[in-house]
Formats: structure tokens, C-alpha cells, sequence
């Protein structure tokens, strides 16, 4: 692997700050010396931690929050650093070995900013050539499927976007949109056709199928379809508490009111933001 080595005062630190991490997690973990609730903990007893320290990174910098971000990108640093500490334990891996490991994909799928091939790209062939490296990757990892090596532990709404875009990879996709479209409709009728048998099995499986079909139209779209989510549960939440506010202004209690009256104060908040 090319030779990271580097005299950079700030990539120093950064190193110090790094081993007394390991350090500190290294005591933590001490069979005779360290944290109690530390030393009992494993991979499945840390894996939620994981998740959620992932997902306030995201809620920090969705909402601009640099001070609150640097604080959750510690946290997540945290979790790959406990992670390490116990393979390191039972012989499996290291953090050192996990760096080299990342460090080591990086040089391979970038060959033209770490190689000799000398070939500029653009950022769109450059996720092609990222895709491209992940499936020499899927093939020496023994998976053959196209599909196989997507994560089941993603969220739903990843999940299905990962799914469609390594069908696509291999053409199995709606030229545009409208197709797209056609297919949320042909979904929602479907959908209506069970509630109105009221059969609850397929009210599950073609409302699974409607979803599915509004996350395809937003990898179209190039939306995001977790942040998109996000943003407009975000967006409810706002309009619903300013709703609130205005009800009590008025000396009225929310869940006294008759769903008209609600409305009432509904349209009035979503005119207000």
C-alpha cells in the first residue's frame, strides 16, 4: 500500500489524540481494572449505540449544527474504536488493521488520483468506477447476486433505494420517471382494491409495494427518500406545534377540540410557516 506517512503538525495531533482514545477504551475494557458496564458489553450489546450515534450525526448536520456535530462525530468514533477494542480481544481485528484495510479500498478505487493511470474523471464516472470496484469486491467476497451484500439491518427507505439502484446497474429499470409514476398509480389502485376487501394481508403487502414504488421515484428524482422523510416529518412537527400554541392562545385544549376545529387551526399554521 502507498505510504501514508506524513510530517503535517495537524495530521500529528490528530494521531496523539488518536492513540490516547485507544488508550482510554483500552483501560475501559480491562478485565481486572476497567468499567464494569464496559467489560460486559459485545458486538450485539454495542450495535444499537452504533446506529444511533450514526443517526445524530445526521440529525447534526441536517440541521446545521457544526458545535453539536463535532461532539456526535466523536461519539461515532467511539463506537468504531469499542468495535475494535473487542476484536482486538478475541483475535479478529484491530483498529490498525481496520485503517489499513479502508485505507487500502481508498487507494484502489481512486487510481487515478493514487495510481499511474493518469486518466482525469469526472464525478459521475467516478461513482462508476466506485460501483464498478464494489462488484470486483461482492465477486471476491463470493457474492454472485446482484443484489447480494445489501445490508438488511439498513433502514427500510436505504434499503429499497440500494436494491433498485444495483437492479438498475444492470438495466433492470424505468427509463424516466413517468414511468414511475404510472407504476405508483397502478400501486395505489391496488392498494384501494385491498382496503376495500379489507383483507390485511394484502393491505400489507401493496401498501409495502406503494412504498417501495415512491422510494423508486425518488432515486429517480435523485431525492434522498430517508431525508426527504425526515424533512417533512420535520415540517409536520413545526406546523403541528405551532398549532398547539396557537389552540392555547385562544385558552382551548387540543385534544378537547372537534377535528373541524382542528383543521380549523391546522390551515392557519401551515399559512404561518
Amino acid at each position: 500500500m502507498k505510504s501514508c506517512v506524513t510530517n503535517d503538525a495537524q495530521e500529528q495531533r490528530a494521531a496523539e489524540a488518536l492513540v490516547c482514545l485507544l488508550g482510554i477504551m483500552r483501560q475501559l475494557r480491562d478485565p481486572e481494572k476497567g468499567c464494569p458496564w464496559d467489560i460486559e458489553q459485545d458486538f450485539g450489546t454495542i450495535l444499537p449505540y452504533t446506529i444511533e450515534e450514526a443517526y445524530e450525526v445526521a440529525d447534526a448536520i441536517e440541521r446545521s449544527d457544526w458545535n453539536q456535530l463535532e461532539g456526535e462525530l466523536g461519539d461515532l468514533l467511539l463506537q468504531t474504536v469499542y468495535h475494535a477494542q473487542m476484536g482486538s480481544e478475541v483475535g479478529l481485528f484491530n483498529f490498525a488493521s481496520i485503517a489499513n484495510r479502508v485505507s487500502q479500498k481508498m487507494i484502489e478505487r481512486h487510481p487515478h488520483v493514487f495510481g499511474t493511470d493518469g486518466v482525469e474523471r469526472t464525478a459521475s464516472e467516478q461513482e462508476i468506477n466506485w460501483e464498478k470496484g464494489k462488484a470486483r469486491e461482492r465477486r471476491m467476497n463470493q457474492e454472485t447476486g446482484i443484489l447480494d451484500g445489501v445490508a438488511k439491518a439498513l433502514p427500510a427507505l436505504t434499503r429499497a433505494a440500494k436494491l433498485q439502484r444495483r437492479a438498475a446497474g444492470i438495466g433492470f429499470d424505468w427509463p424516466d420517471p413517468d414511468g414511475v409514476v404510472a407504476k405508483i398509480r397502478e400501486e395505489l389502485d391496488e392498494l384501494n382494491e385491498a382496503i376495500e376487501k379489507s383483507d390485511l394481508e394484502s393491505i400489507t403487502e401493496e401498501f409495502g409495494d406503494f412504498l417501495f414504488s415512491c422510494v423508486n421515484l425518488a432515486r429517480h428524482l435523485e431525492l434522498d427518500p430517508e431525508a426527504v422523510l425526515r424533512a417533512a416529518s420535520d415540517k409536520f412537527v413545526g406546523r403541528f406545534e405551532a398549532m398547539e400554541r396557537a389552540i392555547r392562545l385562544e385558552g382551548l385544549e387540543p385534544s378537547k377540540l372537534e377535528l373541524s376545529q382542528l383543521d380549523t387551526f391546522w390551515e392557519r399554521s401551515k399559512k404561518s410557516r
